[in-house]
């Protein structure tokens, strides 16, 4: 291999990293309840059906009807007593009701103390994704730094590679920020 093709392997591996904690960094916000229900609030709940465990996406239909009223629809109406017991035990704080055919949530309108609350969990969770990108850098970082040692790429070449490397790291960071920036938003809009 030559030197550009290298560093280039390298960078492009370490983009393709940091777009995935970039996008683990989105389906971990759009987890995170605003004053508006969203199906993924629910989809990922491990349902105990058939002798195993199974997500909730793949046992029922989810729909917003309105506002605050999130509808599940099970596939298999004989799943709503499980569906009921792992909404209990998860983290949402919601008392399902039932009908027989569909389960509703209601869900309460969230009070500025909770909406504070729930910023800083979305902060902590926007500096753990940067701190992924920074470790993907200096990863990264590390790799370009021994191919040197070693002679396989050029002294210009690791710094070009460094450059890059931090303009990659800056860009992730940024866009990480944006995400962040919009999701307070949305909490804090009443």
């Amino acid at each position: 291999m030559d030197d550009d093709s290298l560093a280039e392997v390298a960078l492009a591996e370490c983009r393709e990293k940091m777009v995935k904690a970039v996008s683990h960094a989105r389906s971990e916000f759009a987890g995170v309840r605003t004053g508006r229900p969203a199906p993924v609030l629910v989809e990922k709940l491990r349902i105990d059906c058939y002798g195993g465990e199974a997500p909730l996406q793949q046992l029922a239909g989810v729909t917003v009807p309105e506002g605050r009223l999130l509808v599940i629809t099970p596939y298999d109406k004989g799943l709503i007593k499980a569906i009921e017991k792992a909404i209990l035990q998860s983290d949402l704080g919601i008392n399902p009701s039932n009908d027989g055919q569909v389960i509703r949530l209601v869900f309460p309108a969230l009070t500025e103390e909770r909406r504070r609350e729930l910023v800083k969990v979305v902060r902590h969770k926007a500096e753990e994704a940067r701190v992924a990108v920074r470790n993907l850098r200096r990863a990264g970082r590390h790799d370009l730094e021994g191919w040197d040692r070693d002679g396989d790429i050029s002294s210009d070449e690791l710094e070009r590679g460094e450059k890059d490397l931090e303009k990659l790291t800056h860009d992730h960071v940024n866009e990480i920020d944006k995400l962040l920036t919009h999701k307070e938003q949305e909490l804090l809009d009443i």
